[in-house]
């Protein structure tokens, strides 16, 4: 028998920062054809939050640091404020949206990173998906929406990052579903010359991923995100979509990951 097709979903951080696009978005996801999961950052409101209580966000080679006063921070943000926030207006448009993180039904379980060679403080690496629990949530007609906070076997919370959780959160439903996983940005996919909205990559494969790596056309922060996007394709999911918000409608638009 055909497995279901689902659509995990992980919306970055600037879309959730701009209220009007957001507000596109989940407009968009209300009107998809299919069950999806969404995965969402933190956008900004985590160290706005930080500066408005005097606490000074670090980062190191663009990651966020996290001590005990900002694990705090990003979870009243990220599994408080901007979860309830989408799930609301989710609900406002007839999607039967359940806010989530890693420790509600421990759907994702996590360890804290090793502090060598560098301390990133309350982080959480993920070593396992509990599928099945949220198998049980979408076949009762709920859409889970998820945020990126984890905990540990001992019950500490852990920030995680969201283009892994997604990942991760793709390859644990596999089993169960035929598993499309986008990652929705600001970008219209994967650019040949990053200046250039119109010189979208259409498909992307192991090899030609290793070949753009090298001529320096992917770098930054889209090297984890393709890394995320090869391991899912391994590990059971059927095609990766690297595309705009806005197109989460016309999926033919954006870069597309096979293997």
């Amino acid at each position: 028998m055909a497995k279901t097709k689902l659509k995990v979903i992980k919306i970055g951080g600037n879309i959730i920062d701009n209220p009007e696009k957001l507000a596109q978005f989940l407009d968009n996801l209300a009107n998809l054809n299919s069950p999806f999961v969404l995965i969402h950052g933190g956008g900004k409101v985590a160290t706005e939050m930080s500066k408005s209580m005097g606490i000074e966000s670090q980062m190191i080679q663009g990651r966020r640091v996290t001590d005990e006063a900002t694990l705090k921070i990003v979870t009243m943000v990220y599994a408080g404020w901007i979860n309830k926030n989408i799930v609301a207006k989710l609900q406002a448009n007839g999607v039967n949206a359940m806010g989530l993180c890693g420790p509600d039904g421990q759907i994702v379980l996590s360890k804290k990173r090793n502090p060598e060679p560098i301390n990133y403080g309350f982080v959480g690496d993920i070593i396992e998906v509990n599928g099945e629990k949220l198998k049980v949530l979408i076949e009762n007609g709920f859409t889970p929406i998820i945020a990126p906070i984890t905990s540990d076997s001992e019950g500490l919370l852990l920030n995680t990052n969201a283009d892994t959780m997604a990942q991760a959160i793709a390859i644990g439903l596999s089993p169960y579903f035929d598993v499309e996983l986008a990652y929705c940005f600001e970008k219209p996919g994967v650019l040949m010359d990053a200046n250039d909205d119109n010189s979208v990559i259409l498909n992307i494969d192991s090899t030609y991923f290793q070949e753009l790596k090298e001529k320096g056309i992917v770098s930054d922060g889209m090297i984890p995100k393709l890394e995320n996007a090869l391991k899912a394709i391994a590990e059971g999911v059927e095609v990766v979509k690297i595309m705009h918000a806005d197109n989460l409608l016309n999926p033919s638009i954006g870069t597309e990951i096979r293997k």
